[in-house]
């Protein structure tokens, strides 16, 4: 990792290469921000486009998915602009206001933005509700569901149970 490791957990982006997904990290400073992570992605996007996932300080992550021209973002925790650069640019690329002291964590964004590739709004909404799981736990319950959860979960060095 860089030297960020510290607070950057892992980033990641996952794509289709034949039909069969592939798993690769993005280095730093690629990660910084919801533009650099989406040029990041288009190196290595495909028809069906990439996704990116960034976990930090095991506290919230960010995805960012590049289809063609179209870029869209999800951060899990909104609060997490206060204090984080890549949580920031999300809500600066959203178009949203800065998170108030009271904002509770909610995520915010395109909650739709893997619908296509078989996860449904509705779906990775309820997965972010779930306040037992840790980001990274969140984001291999994702990539399972899309279809690469041991690619991801050997790469960030999970076990699979």
């Amino acid at each position: 990792m860089s030297e960020q490791s510290g607070e950057v957990d892992f980033a990641l982006a996952a794509f289709r290469e034949d039909g069969a997904w592939q798993v690769q990290e993005i280095a730093s400073p690629a990660f910084d921000s919801v533009d650099s992570l989406s040029h990041a992605l288009r190196q290595v996007a495909r028809d069906e486009g990439a996704v990116g996932m960034v976990a930090v300080d095991e506290d919230f992550f960010v995805l960012v998915r590049v289809t063609g021209a179209s870029t869209r973002a999800l951060l899990s925790d909104v609060t997490a602009a206060d204090e984080w650069e890549i949580a920031q640019s999300v809500i600066d690329f959203l178009g949203l206001p800065p998170p108030e002291d009271d904002d509770v964590e909610v995520p915010a964004g395109d909650l739709g933005l893997l619908d296509d590739l078989g996860l449904h709004a509705i779906d990775l909404g309820a997965l972010l509700d779930d306040v037992e799981l840790y980001p990274d736990e969140m984001l291999s319950e994702i990539a399972r569901r899309l279809g690469f959860g041991e690619l991801f979960d050997d790469a960030v060095g999970l076990t699979s149970a």
